[in-house]
């Protein structure tokens, strides 16, 4: 299982990190390809996590997100 931590920048503005765990990809390319995927499409839906709700963002919400080496402060 693959761990991404994302720092994501909504349209309004305001920056949010999450995490998001892809239990299919083998490598951290592949579950970034997957988020780039889902997150393009119009109606695309990404179920991740901020601490320790889950979180569900909507790809027309984002404007961009970010991945660090170290990755994004929960």
């Amino acid at each position: 299982m693959v761990r991404l931590v994302l720092r994501v920048r909504m349209i309004s503005g305001d920056q949010l990190d999450v995490s998001y765990d892809d239990p299919d990809a083998g490598t951290d390319d592949e579950a970034l390809d997957r988020v780039v995927a889902i997150l393009g499409q119009d109606s695309g839906v990404l179920r991740s996590r901020h601490g320790d709700r889950t979180v569900v963002l909507f790809g027309r919400g984002v404007a961009s997100f970010e991945i660090s080496p170290r990755g994004a402060v929960l």
